[in-house]
């Protein structure tokens, strides 16, 4: 270990006077005077891009000394080239004017519909300024284009097909778990942290623009969290570009819904601009009785005070009523998929259940000068739920009669979230650095009422017979209290400092990130208590520029996880510790048209709680888990026209220490050995099928462990495929495309084994469609 620091030392002495790097930015404008938003300028031959901003400037660092073709261009635009020669230590301004006016160019925004299933750089909330490739950590980006391309309404749908390793857990229809790398993985939104431990509502995506994956602890992002990493979604924010986009979709088991995209400026000279989406959504279920009818409203308010400041508020609100909880499974004593695929225990005059999800953001970006940025941001979310849950009080002998039980299931979820941290630039000599430095706190308090049950009636499940239980045999539960007297409270408060210095060196071929993060933590439930805990988590990557388009990447990171509770000594437990050991490669080709990543990875969780051999009601911390795989992401434009979404995943998670002998190999729960995805879209740019689109896509699973395992056993799902696909028109402004899903109309489930002596487990829906058309205006 000393060689290596003595030889790191030796490497950032000699690199300390390497020659300084150029710089070159500019402003686009369109032929009426007015800034051009959106244009994409590259440096050709480079792996270097950027976006003009909402004034058309831009900026590019960075570069060798040399001559250079910069390139501006805009989809449906041609572009435009410049030839410049940079010298080391100086900026050199080239500006652009196109063609167009700014009415013109509104236009191509709006009837253009290119492929956007690449993107170079994460989104802002993200807090990096380093492209994609140059990272040292996988991050994988789904963006909006993609999501409309496959017809996916909200994250509980076909979301994780398009990421490597990605897979949906229990399939409740109100908010998403999702797992990755051997764990679930945490819920970001615009870079916070909003997981509770039932909700917020999951977003839906008509108000979304991105959704970003991110592989690994991260811990300059969340290191009170598992080290499997965490998804983001990105929602949508105004442009300054006065355009709207409106569509309507019918489907099978009445599906109706409806979205409306309004985005342009509150002001004549720009400074406050708007966005607003609105969705209304009825839809039914393959399962009779059950039904999930959304409505969403959306509204984003941005005032740009100046060049340097701007603020962004922006509140969601969500609301959701749906058949009830639970209702969606099937049970069986004898094994999976034994009973028809639209079997519900459900009946048409049970109660409902009712969600309101409140949120509301606010920005305030503030650049001290062109090298440094600050952004402050705070969030209050509140989720309410008032409904009823049904799970089967126990079987017949015969395990043919099914008792059924209603009990209440009311829920009151509070966020409280703020981050506050510097983006900037500087040198030491000629060592160029990026800095990250911040602070972020969360608290969250949660109330769960699940106290009250009632069983009503019994259900013959190979014959089923419905309707026979009147409204009036259902439980009325006493909600003469509120929630926060008679719930349980679970909660969370955590502060977390944090600082990541990016080195660059050998002319940016090679960057160096060294970071670290203090996080402290409370957690706790009435049942097991308060945890407090803190931790220092270090970070250290490494990625190196093998040419202008592929980079090679190592990153060591470290998580770790508050656990409330006690032994049967009284003994508090120690948090969870994980760490991610990973090297990965990535490569543009094409000029950057499409990605490709290739990462492997080993995940390691100590301190994780096992039963207590000599007591079972008390846990003792003992257990070990370890995840390795390897991930292999490719998205982007192949050939012209032709777009390909290609990912495949071998996950090798499993216990590793266990009190039990029996359960050391057992596979963890919910964890798949291999998933492998594809998505390939065609559409035709002339001649006369012009504007005519196709699309094809499979998923197949193999090794698929069950959701929980409670007996030790693997509990192992059978291998899953599934293949959807779509026809697409497009003319001008208008678009019409039809998606069918499930087109082999296979049986698909999942589930696991209860330990009480029974299977539950979910059906998806046998071959069914959906018809959108759009406008946009």
């Amino acid at each position: 270990m000393k060689k290596y620091y003595y030889s790191l030392f030796l490497m950032l002495c000699a690199y300390f006077t390497m020659a300084q790097t150029a710089i070159v930015k500019g402003r686009i404008t369109t032929k009426d005077g007015k800034p051009a938003e959106f244009v994409n300028v590259i440096i050709k031959g480079t792996n270097k891009g950027t976006i003009a901003n909402e004034h058309g400037e831009y900026e590019l660092a960075n570069l060798k000394a040399g001559n250079y073709t910069v390139q501006a261009s805009f989809v449906g635009l041609a572009a435009l080239q410049k030839k410049v020669r940079l010298e080391n230590g100086q900026t050199t301004q080239v500006d652009f004017v196109l063609d167009e006016d700014s009415q013109q160019l509104k236009e191509v925004v709006v009837v253009s519909n290119p492929s956007k299933y690449v993107t170079d750089y994460p989104s802002i909330s993200l807090r990096l300024k380093t492209p994609l490739l140059e990272l040292p950590q996988n991050i994988q980006v789904v963006t909006k284009q993609l999501l409309q391309d496959q017809q996916i309404f909200d994250m509980l749908e076909g979301v994780t097909r398009n990421v490597s390793g990605v897979t949906r857990l229990e399939h409740w229809d109100n908010y998403a778990l999702l797992n990755m790398r051997g764990s679930q993985i945490a819920a970001f939104r615009n870079g916070m942290n909003v997981q509770m431990s039932w909700g917020p509502l999951a977003e839906d995506m008509s108000m979304i623009e991105r959704i970003e994956f991110v592989k690994g602890p991260a811990g300059f992002m969340l290191a009170n969290g598992e080290p499997a990493g965490f998804y983001n979604v990105v929602t949508k924010k105004p442009t300054g570009i006065t355009k709207g986009e409106a569509t309507m979709t019918v489907g099978s088991f009445g599906t109706y819904r409806s979205t409306l995209d309004l985005d342009g400026k509150l002001s004549e000279d720009g400074k406050l601009l708007y966005r607003l989406n609105l969705m209304g959504q009825m839809k039914g279920s393959h399962r009779d009785f059950e039904f999930n009818n959304r409505v969403s409203v959306a509204p984003v308010i941005k005032y740009q005070f100046n060049d340097k400041t701007s603020l962004t508020a922006e509140y969601t609100y969500q609301y959701n009523q749906m058949s009830m909880i639970g209702s969606n499974y099937s049970f069986s004593k004898k094994g999976y998929a034994d009973l028809p695929v639209n079997f519900t225990t459900a009946e048409a005059n049970m109660p409902t259940t009712n969600i309101n999800d409140n949120t509301l953001f606010l920005t305030l970006a503030h650049a001290i000068n062109k090298n440094w940025k600050f952004t402050g941001q705070v969030a209050y979310m509140n989720y309410k739920q008032i409904g009823q849950s049904m799970w089967p009080s126990g079987f017949s002998a015969d395990g043919d009669t099914l008792y059924r039980n209603m009990g209440i299931w009311d829920i009151d979820g509070t966020n409280k979230l703020g981050q506050f941290f510097v983006n900037g630039d500087f040198t030491t000599g000629r060592i160029k650095h990026l800095l990250l430095g911040g602070i972020d706190m969360g608290s969250k308090n949660y109330f769960h009422d699940w106290s009250k049950s009632q069983d009503i009636g019994s259900l013959a499940i190979y014959k089923p017979q419905y309707g026979l239980v009147a409204a009036t045999s259902y439980p009325k539960f006493d909600r003469s209290l509120s929630l926060r007297e008679r719930g349980v409270n679970y909660y969370q408060n955590y502060t977390g400092i944090y600082l990541q210095d990016e080195i660059h060196l050998i002319e940016n071929k090679l960057r160096l990130t060294l970071a670290g993060r203090y996080t402290t933590s409370t957690d706790g439930n009435p049942y097991s208590g308060a945890a407090k805990a803190d931790k220092f988590t270090p970070r250290i990557g490494l990625s190196y520029s093998l040419d202008k388009h592929t980079t090679a990447y190592g990153v060591f990171d470290e998580a770790f996880i508050p656990q409330a509770g006690a032994d049967k000594n009284g003994k508090g437990f120690d948090p969870i510790t994980g760490n991610n050991k990973e090297l990965g490669l990535k490569r543009e080709w094409l000029g950057g048209l499409w990605t490709t990543t290739l990462a492997a990875y080993r995940i390691t969780k100590n301190n994780v709680l096992t039963a207590d051999p000599s007591n079972p009601n008390f846990s003792i911390q003992l257990g070990q888990t370890q995840t390795e795989g390897i991930e292999f992401d490719l998205r982007g434009q192949i050939v012209h026209g032709l777009d390909l979404t290609l990912n495949y995943a071998y996950t090798d998670a499993k216990v590793t220490k266990d009190t039990d002998p029996k359960k050391v190999g057992v596979p963890v729960a919910g964890s798949t050995k291999n998933i492998a995805n594809a998505w390939i879209a065609y559409k035709a740019t002339n001649g006369a099928i012009k504007g005519w689109g196709l699309s094809l896509g499979g998923q197949y699973q193999a090794g698929r462990s069950s959701w929980y395992v409670f007996d030790g056993t693997t509990q192992p799902l059978k291998d899953y495929f599934r293949m959807d696909g779509a026809v697409s028109y497009q003319a001008n402004n208008f678009s019409i495309a039809l998606n069918v899903n499930n087109i082999l109309n296979a049986y698909l489930y999942s589930g696991a084994y209860y330990s009480v002596g029974y299977y539950y487990y979910q059906t998806e829906a046998l071959r069914n469609a959906r018809l959108s058309i759009g406008y946009k205006f």
